[in-house]
């Protein structure tokens, strides 16, 4: 069996800015590139058509919305300005360190996250008190370019694994999202049915 766990709002809680147009816009600032006055409508048009499923890493949909009003964000000035305004406090949730050790017991174990922002994952991993070598992968939307529920984020988790999609469970937060996975064979086990501190003991019971 191999496992893979939703981050946010399952193994770790992060802040994100109360207004993510503006803080992306004050970064944008002290990288001296040039904020529209109508920055705020710009961040929240849709100018990259993505397929059905498909995720828009955030730094492509900010470069796009700057090049909607004629301005040009020289070299990674997107990239860098969108990683520093989504720069998070990370708190671990409970029991989320021993459902990751007792899945790592049983066979591999990945990250599995909706996230636009690079970086993010990993920043929140490093700033938890997880275990890093606990995880065979770490998969995001914006790497693998699809975002739960589509089939295709879970087919790349297991791939990633090495396992087919049918012997991946997947632990999440969101019905949804996460649920997702049992629309192509997965399992999902969500929150509200097994809490991260009875994970162990559910898996114990897989036995």
């Amino acid at each position: 069996m191999a496992v893979s766990f939703d981050l946010f709002g399952t193994l770790v809680a992060a802040d994100r800015p109360a207004d993510p147009a503006e803080a992306v816009a004050a970064a944008l600032r002290e990288r001296g590139v040039p904020v529209p006055d109508d920055w705020a409508d710009a961040y929240r048009e849709v100018h990259i058509d993505a397929p059905e499923g498909a995720e828009v890493p955030l730094p492509a949909h900010v470069s796009a919305a700057l090049a909607s009003r004629g301005v040009d964000a020289p070299g990674n000035a997107a990239r860098r300005s969108v990683v520093a305004a989504f720069d998070p406090d990370v708190e671990t949730r409970e029991g989320a360190v021993e459902a990751v050790r007792a899945a790592s017991e049983r066979g591999p174990v990945a990250v599995l996250s909706n996230c636009a922002v690079p970086q993010l994952a990993r920043t929140a991993l490093i700033r938890s008190d997880l275990d890093r070598d606990a995880f065979d992968a770490v998969v995001t939307s914006a790497a693998c370019g699809w975002r739960k529920p589509d089939a295709r984020a879970f087919e790349t988790c297991a791939d990633r694994l090495g396992v087919s999609v049918a012997d991946l469970v997947h632990v999440g937060d969101d019905p949804r999202t996460d649920g997702g996975i049992a629309d192509c064979g997965g399992e999902a086990v969500l929150l509200d049915d097994v809490p991260l501190t009875d994970f162990p003991a559910w898996l114990e019971g897989r036995r």
